[in-house]
């Protein structure tokens, strides 16, 4: 409900001061009329008159001498009533003057008052407005405060939704990865397990094979050795001899066996190097063409015949190569060792085994 507004001060001094100027102007108004119908009095009559009826019988000169005297009182009373009008004309005009004056005032006073009324009217009008304004502010900034904590609210929930989702997707990924993980410590358990056990079966084999080798290069060197005691023997055998044709045959004989014991040092010497591989079998033969230098030295090795297994020819080629130098051969007779400059030697897994 609109609360009555009290009447200003310029509103309650209005109607009182209405009435005062229409009092006033009535006044006056009445004050003109009066003067206006009051009647015309007659010119003042000098009293040397009566002088001039008794003094009838006098002299020329005293009546024209009167008669000037009482001309001059004449004009002295018409310019004394002329004066007299004239204040009363002029204190007439300075009332009007005043009234003017005064209904000036008052307007100015009232139009002073008018002008306050609208400044008033304004400036309550200029109030309501801002406070309209104000709460159209204050409505607008409660209507954003309620759309930001609406949109934070919702933003808040959808960060909500999107932290539990991704906690969600992180524990299937970590499930998974668990069950991947333990798949492939499995898989790697296994393959070190089956690793394991095919290292223990190499260092068997392997062992198994270190015992062959050392056990035929014991009896390659053996040989090797006996065969130098028989050629010492031998020469100081031929030493003792008297016939060039002897000497000549006990050397031929000396080579046949020295060739038999570095054919079987060769042997022994491709036997610790040889890996056998898993399809190596019994009754295979391949054939090796084999170049070496004077001081023992493999320099080539190759196939010459193969035994229809290139895994097993290719090992055979290996382990010889394997071998490098022969220091057994150095020393030898440029006769004794023409043979294995280049030659051919044949290979089973039966001898390789050895």
């Amino acid at each position: 409900m609109q609360q009555q507004r009290e009447p200003s001060a310029s509103e309650s001094f209005f109607w009182p001061s209405v009435w005062a100027i229409a009092l006033h102007v009535l006044v006056f108004g009445m004050l003109f009329v009066s003067f206006a119908m009051t009647p015309e009095l007659p010119p003042a009559k000098p009293i040397v008159q009566a002088t001039l009826y008794q003094l009838k019988s006098k002299s020329q000169a005293t009546t024209q001498t009167n008669q000037k005297i009482a001309g001059e009182a004449q004009k002295s009373a018409a310019r004394q009533t002329e004066v007299e009008q004239m204040e009363q004309k002029k204190v007439e005009q300075e009332a009007v003057k005043a009234a003017a004056e005064q209904k000036k005032e008052e307007a100015a006073q009232k139009a002073e008052e008018s002008k306050k009324a609208d400044e008033a009217k304004k400036a309550d009008e200029a109030k309501k407005a801002d406070e309209a304004k104000k709460a159209a502010e204050a409505k607008k900034a409660e209507e954003k405060q309620l759309a930001d904590i609406a949109k934070k609210k919702s933003e808040e929930e959808a960060k909500k939704a999107a932290e539990e989702e991704a906690k969600k997707k992180a524990a299937e990924e970590a499930k998974k990865k668990i069950v991947e993980d333990a798949k492939k410590k499995a898989a790697e358990d296994a393959k070190k397990k089956a690793e394991a056990d095919e290292a223990k079966k190499k260092i068997a084999d392997d062992a198994k094979k270190k015992a062959a080798a050392d056990a035929s290069k014991k009896k390659a060197q053996e040989a090797a050795r006996k065969s130098a005691e028989d050629k010492k023997a031998q020469a100081l055998a031929d030493l003792l001899s008297d016939t060039p044709q002897r000497q000549q045959a006990l050397a031929d004989e000396r080579g046949d066996e020295v060739a038999g014991s570095f054919d079987d040092l060769i042997r022994a010497r491709a036997a610790e190097g040889w890996t056998r591989p898993p399809s190596a079998r019994k009754g295979m033969t391949v054939v090796l063409q084999i170049g070496m230098l004077p001081d023992g030295t493999v320099t080539s090795v190759s196939v010459a015949k193969s035994s229809g297994d290139g895994s097993f020819d290719s090992s055979a080629v290996a382990a010889v190569k394997n071998i490098g130098r022969l220091t057994e051969m150095q020393g030898m007779k440029p006769s004794d060792f023409a043979p294995y400059r280049s030659f051919k030697m044949t290979f089973t897994p039966e001898d390789l085994a050895l």
